[in-house]
Formats: structure tokens, sequence, C-alpha cells
């Protein structure tokens, strides 16, 4: 698993490291994401690791409440600053082991699953079973290239979550950099 040093460290170098206000390849997947969500409304959303709450913003239109959250406070300010939504809340926390009861009727892992050991993403799999809504939807959105810091690639993350039993593909979309599928109940 990656550290947590590892992210405060780009933080303390960057307010955006990834550049995600800034870049149209971000704003593009983001906007893709979220156009791809099958239900125009949801109850109760969860987005672990939002970073400065670039997606987080767009995500908080379409549910009734949004639980956002990140292992480091730094990008939590901007993303408190950012998100004008009174729908969303932030915290401090990290995945797997800070996971909200459920049920969720979304949950969103975006650019997430391959900063976690392979047991972290079990137990992000076993959560999601535990905790998706029967009508309840689950993104997944990852960079598909390897990187240093990369515990696997992101088709291999997605692969692990799509190919175990009680979920299905609803949306499948990949390019070159990225992909992203929504998942339901099976």
């Amino acid at each position: 698993m990656t550290s947590p040093e590892y992210f405060e460290g780009l933080y303390a170098a960057s307010s955006d490291p990834w550049e995600l206000a800034e870049r149209a390849y971000e704003r593009r997947k983001h906007a893709l994401t979220v156009a791809s969500l099958p239900r125009e409304r949801y109850g109760r959303g969860f987005e672990p690791g939002c970073s400065i709450g670039a997606l987080t913003d767009l995500l908080s239109g379409r549910c009734d409440t949004l639980l956002a959250t990140d292992p480091v406070a730094a990008p939590l300010v901007r993303a408190r600053a950012g998100v004008p939504s009174s729908n969303v809340t932030f915290a401090q926390q990290s995945v797997p082991d800070d996971w909200p009861e459920g049920p969720l009727d979304l949950i969103v892992l975006s650019e997430l699953l391959y900063y976690l050991s392979a047991s972290g993403r079990v137990q992000v799999l076993a959560h999601v079973l535990d905790s998706l809504a029967l009508d309840g939807h689950l993104v997944l959105v990852h960079w598909r290239h390897p990187f240093e810091a990369a515990t696997c690639t992101g088709d291999e993350a997605h692969r692990e979550i799509v190919e175990c039993d009680g979920l299905v593909r609803v949306v499948e979309h990949l390019e070159e950099d990225f992909r992203l599928d929504v998942l339901a109940r099976g």
C-alpha cells in the first residue's frame, strides 16, 4: 500500500499535484464519469480519495448526500473551499479501514485502487459487496499505465472487481489512458 507520507509529500510540493482542476484531460474524464451514471439521482454517495474535490463537485449535484474522504488533510482544505454544496461531508479517512455503513447508492472509486495492496483491494471489494444498495452503482475509473507508486495497473484493479461474483458491468468505457466501468448488483 502506498504510504500516507507519499501523498503528504505530493501535496507539500503542490496543492494540486495531478492538476485535477487545470488539465483538460482531467475535466473530460470527470465529465465522462458523471455522464456514465445510469441514474439521474442517488441517495447516499461515497467517494474515497477525493483529493481537492474536482470530481466531488460534479457528483454532489447527483447525490442527496455525499461523503468524500481523503487520507491527507491538505487537499481536503481546498475541497471544502471549492465545493459549495451543503450535501457534501468531507472527512480525513482512508480506505479500506474507514468505510461508511451501508446501504450506499453510489460508490465512486476513482484513481484509488492501484495505491492499495492486493489485500487492501480485497477488503475494499468486501466493503462494496456489504454496503452497495440493491439498486446502487459502483463506479471505477483508473489510469491504465504502470507508475512507480502503483501496486498494480488500473486494468488489473478493474479486472479484480469486474470478475467477482455479485456484480455486473452496466457501462464500459475504454481509452488508451484510462478506463471507466460502472457496475451494479448481479
